[in-house]
């Protein structure tokens, strides 16, 4: 495996290091709060230019084909493309949202049970705002509901 591709694999999904905790250290300290900034602005920066591709090939790809069938491919591309554009629009409103928690030192407890939610289940999850056993509990609720 090339030395790049091995460092890449050791970063988790969005290419961050994992937070390493230091004895003693206070939960969501400066340096925490540092942490879940960068990773928040690094993908809310990829989201962005994710709009911006999206556009291009947009404008790039219109055109005015005289078959139907092909007509109706390329709108319905178009249509998936902006399904998508719009939900990680609606992620980019939640990650300003979680940024503001955490300029407000307000991030990382849960919203229903008020216990630290956990520097893991945030690096996997940077805009969680309840602990996995609430979460867990929601999804149960949910599904009973659902049924």
């Amino acid at each position: 495996m090339p030395i790049k591709a091995k460092e890449k694999s050791s970063h988790l999904t969005r290419g961050f290091v994992p937070y390493k905790e230091t004895k003693g250290e206070e939960y969501m300290s400066d340096a925490m709060r540092a942490h879940f900034t960068d990773i928040l602005t690094k993908w809310k920066l990829e989201l962005m230019q994710e709009v911006d591709r999206t556009v291009h090939h947009m404008q790039d790809e219109a055109a005015n084909f005289p078959d139907p069938a092909d007509r109706a491919s390329q709108e319905e591309e178009f249509s998936l493309e902006l399904r998508a554009r719009d939900r990680e629009r609606k992620l980019i409103k939640k990650i300003d949202e979680t940024l503001q928690l955490i300029e407000d030192n307000e991030y990382g407890w849960c919203d229903s049970c008020g216990v630290e939610i956990g520097i893991r289940r945030l690096e996997a999850r940077p805009t969680a705002t309840l602990c996995i056993d609430c979460k867990t509990l929601a999804e149960i609720k949910e599904k009973q509901v659902g049924s």
